[in-house]
């Protein structure tokens, strides 16, 4: 799966946890791990400050929906206002992608308002401060599912350093008309003489073909026609190749008793990995955030937190949005994508926030 040989790596994870099986995905898994984690930070939090912990069930609905139901409607309206309003049923299928993290934001805002509107003893801005803390976790969780499921990648790094996501071209190697026992996209030890530091990457590609009824002929015959379309036509294989389509195909086929080992030597564009720049950016904004808490805990201006967190995830996820492919077709041309625009006004809140918190000072120390 993962290959540090060179400088670059080539990454083709199952979006799948359990190989052959569509569901669960990854994404889902991660996504669920990071609410039940947070839960269990959450009692933890309210054990610490002398809060009811049996709360922390009411709020996790409270979170788990806004969270949900937000980042679908932000994708919805931000992004593709025109394919959802005209097919407004289509909102409801979750399930084929489309979840946009300051959707969720603003839901999560919103939400925590009404929680602590029918909590008595917590106030909106103490509640929020630790929901933070969780939710930079949850970030990075999510974050890597994106790369477990191989999306919302980077652009072309220009260089051999870089990530190769080989995946999609797995998924289509896979539909080839014959009886492929299994593939296996590799970086090439042998190869390194043709790194050339343009982003244009070696990659081999080994397919295990079940011998069946073909002879060596015929089936190099049809892989050589079916593969070369397979790398070369395609809106993935443009998008994460770099097959000539000029040249003939490069590929060898040995005899290995009992099938066919088809090598097929290919190129990869090396891309930015910026599912592993975000995930570690929260993680690291998670550790700062609770070590801030663990140690001032309710001595700790209100909006503090929040504000931090509103300044430093927007703000890396402005910085990352220069390193990642356009989602929409309409972000094209654009100087700043939909990401970086809707970062923009939450950093300032972020700003303000911090400003009144300081202004206010540690709380005093209890007797």
């Amino acid at each position: 799966m993962l290959d540090l040989i060179m400088n670059y790596m080539v990454w083709d994870a199952n979006p799948a946890v359990i190989h052959g099986w569509e569901r669960p995905p990854w994404y889902s898994l991660l996504f669920a791990a990071g609410f039940v984690i947070s839960q269990q930070f959450m009692v933890y939090f309210f054990k610490k400050e002398g809060q009811n912990p049996e709360l922390v069930d009411k709020l996790t609905i409270y979170m788990v929906v806004a969270t949900i139901v937000g980042a679908r409607l932000g994708h919805v309206l931000f992004y593709e206002p025109a394919k959802y309003l005209s097919n407004p049923i289509d909102i409801l299928k979750v399930w084929e992608g489309g979840l946009a993290s300051h959707g969720a934001a603003i839901a999560i805002l919103i939400a925590l308002w009404l929680y602590a509107k029918k909590t008595p003893g917590q106030s909106y801005l103490w509640v929020v401060d630790r929901i933070v803390i969780v939710t930079a976790l949850t970030g990075a969780l999510i974050r890597f599912g994106n790369l477990m499921n191989s999306e919302i990648g980077g652009k072309d790094t220009g260089s051999d350093y870089g990530i190769v996501y080989a995946w999609d071209t797995e998924e289509l190697l896979s539909t080839l008309k014959v009886p492929i026992e299994s593939i296996d996209p590799y970086k090439p030890d042998d190869r390194q003489n043709e790194l050339v530091g343009n982003g244009i990457v070696p990659l081999n590609i080994d397919l295990a073909i079940n011998k069946g009824s073909y002879s060596l002929e015929e089936l190099e015959s049809t892989l050589r026609r079916d593969i070369k379309y397979a790398l070369t036509q395609f809106s993935s294989s443009q998008e994460y190749l770099a097959e000539p389509i000029e040249s003939p195909l490069d590929m060898t086929i040995a005899d290995k008793g009992d099938h066919y080992l088809v090598t097929v030597k290919t190129f990869g564009r090396s891309k930015h990995p910026t599912q592993i720049y975000e995930s570690l950016s929260y993680f690291v904004i998670f550790l700062v955030l609770y070590a801030l808490w663990n140690k001032y805990k309710e001595r700790l201006p209100e909006g503090i937190l929040l504000g931090i967190f509103l300044i430093s995830v927007f703000g890396m996820r402005f910085i990352w949005e220069f390193f990642k492919e356009s989602q929409v077709d309409f972000e094209e041309g654009m100087a700043f994508n939909m990401g970086q625009i809707l970062s923009v006004p939450l950093v300032i809140a972020g700003v303000v926030l911090v400003v009144l918190a300081l202004q206010k000072g540690l709380k005093p120390i209890k007797n």
